[in-house]
């Protein structure tokens, strides 16, 4: 995890080895082709459903409204693709707090190699697809009574059937992309959901905007919100960049005559280690009850099961925030606990012969990692949880509406995986430029 100082390539060799080089610019193609595929399968549709009531009442809002924001208006659409990459981001969750908690499974994460995480992978899939199966089963089930033209048992278990095979349909293109593609496959597909929601957003900002019954303090409403999405836009943006560089010092190398010594060396430590992943698995636990909620007041024959959940756990509530930033705390430790092993890190620096200046090797520089891995553990996720909480606030005290669904846990996904991706791509080019060093 060594980063030696380098210069990043520039706006113009990147967007030339885009189009000149092949190897790159065949993963940019494969990629953008396998999105524009996985959004055109939102407008298959499964047979059997009246549409137009259902996407009614998923424009109404509330928790469907929600999940439609990150299945890319596939739900509202009712296509084969309604459940999107929603069940491999659960399974992957479980999987995760499973690998922590089950021996067997840590030991194939960190001591098997490429042979455990593939076997960690297999596993994620079985669960996934029968993740996928359990919700498209619930899905049917709610879409039974209302919106089925023909209801039955046959109804559910082929509209089950659609929507899992959908759903695995994506998460395999998710894999490939992340395999063969540029980015990661299931945050490049939640990226491309949300942006394909931005156009009607604004539209409807516009149209409120310019109606002739709307007041100044409208307008000014709607201005004063979309300054603070662009607020948060700039934090993120360096919240995202922000790096703690822990100075390491390197034992001199003395060959033949010659004494080498390695400069400006450091260990990159980022502030947000887990990226945009402890707000998406914080999002994805929290739509949890609301899922089961009317299926257990069903159950058990009581609807004040139901009005509770909805009370104090839909999105925007006091009670909703206030979870929703103590899971953000729990998942950004949690995962960069995954990502940073500060005695992985010192055993490393030990076989390399460097050291942390002023610190002992061994545990002291293994406690000494830990100490700032958690003060730049709390410092990131009191930052994500002020983006996923203050601009619901602004606008539940201006009484704007216009921007409903966007909020800003899209924003911080947005900008993530933007940059993630644009990294990558610079991985590329800076290959690239060794590669043609070499050829010379």
């Amino acid at each position: 995890m060594v980063v030696s100082r380098g210069k990043t390539p520039s706006a113009q060799e990147t967007f030339l080895q885009m189009a000149q080089a092949a190897g790159l610019r065949g993963r940019l193609l494969l990629t953008l082709g396998l999105l524009v595929l996985v959004r055109l399968g939102m407008y298959i549709p499964v047979p059997g459903i009246d549409r137009v009531a259902f996407s009614q009442q998923v424009d109404a809002g509330g928790l469907l409204g929600f999940l439609d924001i990150f299945v890319g208006g596939g739900l509202s659409l009712l296509g084969i693709f309604a459940l999107g990459i929603l069940p491999y981001i659960n399974a992957s969750i479980i999987m995760q707090l499973l690998t922590a908690a089950i021996p067997q499974l840590e030991d194939l994460q960190k001591n098997e190699g490429e042979a455990g995480r593939r076997k960690i992978s297999q596993i994620t899939r079985y669960v996934s697809a029968g993740w996928a199966a359990l919700q498209s089963t619930l899905l049917a089930s709610f879409l039974l009574s209302p919106f089925a033209n023909q209801p039955g048992v046959p109804f559910i278990v082929e509209t089950a059937v659609a929507l899992t095979a959908g759903s695995m349909f994506v998460m395999w293109v998710g894999e490939l992309i992340t395999e063969r593609g540029v980015g990661n496959g299931a945050s490049l597909l939640i990226f491309l959901n949300i942006v394909s929601s931005l156009p009607r957003l604004l539209d409807s900002a516009v149209t409120v905007a310019q109606s002739p019954t709307s007041s100044r303090q409208d307008v000014a409403g709607i201005v004063v919100v979309s300054v603070v999405y662009l607020a948060m836009v700039v934090g993120i943006v360096f919240v995202q960049e922000g790096m703690r560089r822990i100075p390491i010092v390197s034992a001199r190398r003395q060959v033949g005559r010659k004494l080498y010594l390695e400069k400006s060396n450091y260990l990159p430590l980022r502030l947000n280690q887990g990226g945009v992943m402890p707000i998406i698995f914080a999002s994805a636990i929290l739509v949890l009850p609301l899922q089961a909620a009317p299926y257990i007041a069903s159950t058990l024959s009581n609807p004040g099961v139901s009005d509770f959940v909805n009370r104090f756990l839909s999105p925007g509530s006091i009670p909703y925030n206030l979870m929703y930033l103590v899971m953000i705390l729990f998942f950004s430790y949690f995962y960069a606990s995954l990502v940073v092993d500060p005695e992985d890190m010192s055993r490393n620096l030990k076989k390399m012969g460097a050291s942390i200046p002023g610190v002992r090797p061994g545990k002291a520089t293994s406690d000494f990692i830990g100490k700032v891995l958690n003060r730049l553990t709390f410092l990131g996720a009191l930052f994500l949880g002020i983006v996923a909480v203050v601009p619901s606030m602004v606008e539940s005290g201006l009484r704007v509406t216009v921007f409903q669904g966007l909020g800003a846990t899209s924003l911080l996904i947005l900008v993530g995986v933007a940059i993630d991706t644009a990294k990558q791509i610079q991985t590329y080019v800076i290959s690239q430029r060794y590669e043609g060093m070499v050829k010379k």
